[in-house]
C-alpha cells in the first residue's frame, strides 16, 4: 500500500495534512520528509487528518511525535483528526493521546483552536 500525503493551508493559517494508507516502516520516510518541509517552510501549526489512514505502527508513532517536537521547538501545534477505533487505541495503549490533541474532525480542531486564542 502506498502512502499519499497533500498539505493545504487554511484561511486561519492552519496546516492541514492529509495522508492515507498505511504508515509505516517503508512509508514513514514520504510523511518526515513532509512534516520536516512544512516546518521549514515556517508552517508551525498543523492538523494531520489520519480518517483515510488504514494502518500506523511504531515508526509513524515516531515520525508523528518527531513532527510535534520540531513545532514545539517554534511554539507550534501537531494535532491530529482521527476517529478510527484501530488508530486510537494504539495512541491511548502509548499514552500519546496525553501528548497528542486528537480531534472527531478538521471544524472541532479548528473551533478548539480558535477557542484556546
Amino acid at each position: 500500500m502506498d502512502l499519499k500525503v497533500n498539505d493545504y493551508t487554511t484561511d486561519d493559517g492552519l496546516t492541514v495534512i492529509n495522508v492515507e494508507g498505511e504508515i509505516d516502516v517503508y512509508t514513514a520516510p514520504k510523511l518526515r520528509e513532509k512534516l520536516i518541509d512544512l516546518v521549514n517552510k515556517g508552517k508551525f501549526h498543523l492538523l494531520v487528518d489520519m480518517e483515510k489512514v488504514e494502518f500506523l505502527d511504531s515508526t509513524g508513532l515516531g515520525v508523528l511525535v518527531g513532527g510535534l517536537k520540531r513545532v514545539r521547538a517554534h511554539d507550534g501545534s501537531l494535532e491530529l483528526v482521527c476517529t478510527q477505533e484501530r488508530i486510537l487505541k494504539i495512541f491511548r495503549i502509548t499514552g500519546l493521546t496525553k501528548v497528542f490533541g486528537i480531534h472527531t474532525s478538521l471544524e472541532e480542531a479548528r473551533e478548539n483552536r480558535k477557542s484556546a486564542k
